[in-house]
């Protein structure tokens, strides 16, 4: 299993084909008209604001995973727990019983179908800005320069897109973008851009915030006859397609 495939890039961006990852969005005519569009500096502080609020984050989620080099798109689906400060667990169904864990300390990465978990010191992980602040940590307005764009014209409506540029180079990371609920300031989708050109995409579809999670959730054990294998420093960042999925 290697690692870095397993737990790269995060977000999302399925169903927007006009968006390129350099430049801005062509407005569509036909785009329905939605409310002003906050400052975004505002707007930025806003979502961080929604997450500095938030404990625990829980959902299900469908993710896409694009291999650039292949032109191979990937699906998969489960669900995802997050708690301060640092921890996360991911559950796939599709593929069966893969997951990703974090106790804020430690990180496993456990692929089901070659019985083989990665770990790995958090520290080392490099644990992407686009995650970190969902866990408590990291700060979108130091990791990153935001600009901002209309939902409407990026088959988002009733939101708002804030597609990131991170301050510090990060091929793992290129382009980040945060589709954010204009009601609530709350990131349904995301999408990852490595320096490849591979995306990973999420849809976090039933997102709840404030609800209690096991502690016993973000704690692994490898099952019998499990291969435990070193993960490189520096590895990429959230789950990929051991684990994920993306389409432009």
């Amino acid at each position: 299993m290697r690692f870095s495939r397993f737990l790269a890039p995060l977000t999302l961006i399925a169903l927007v084909s006009a968006v390129s990852v350099t430049s801005a969005p062509t407005a569509s005519a036909q785009a329905a008209p939605s409310a002003p569009l906050p400052p975004v500096a505002q707007a930025v502080q806003n979502v961080q604001d929604f997450y500095n609020k938030s404990q625990t984050f829980k959902s299900t989620f469908h993710q896409q995973y694009l291999a650039k080099a292949y032109n191979q798109t990937k699906d998969s689906t489960g669900h995802v727990e997050f708690a301060k400060p640092g921890k996360m667990n991911w559950v796939y169904d599709n593929p069966k019983d893969n997951r990703v864990v974090s106790d804020g300390t430690t990180l496993w990465a456990y692929d089901a179908a070659n019985k083989q978990v990665a770990v790995q010191n958090v520290k080392q992980s490099a644990l992407p800005s686009a995650l970190s602040f969902l866990t408590g940590q990291g700060d979108l307005n130091k990791d990153f320069t935001f600009q901002i764009f209309d939902g409407a014209t990026m088959n988002f409506p009733g939101g708002y897109v804030l597609v990131g540029t991170p301050k510090n180079p990060n091929p793992s990371m290129v382009k980040v973008l945060f589709y954010v609920d204009q009601a609530t300031s709350q990131v349904r989708r995301g999408l990852l851009i490595d320096a490849q050109g591979n995306r990973n995409r999420f849809d976090f579809d039933t997102p709840q915030v404030n609800v209690p999670i096991p502690p016993s959730d973000f704690t692994f054990t490898a099952p019998p006859g499990t291969t435990t294998v070193n993960a490189p420093t520096q590895a990429a960042t959230a789950p990929t397609q051991a684990t994920a999925g993306t389409q432009p």
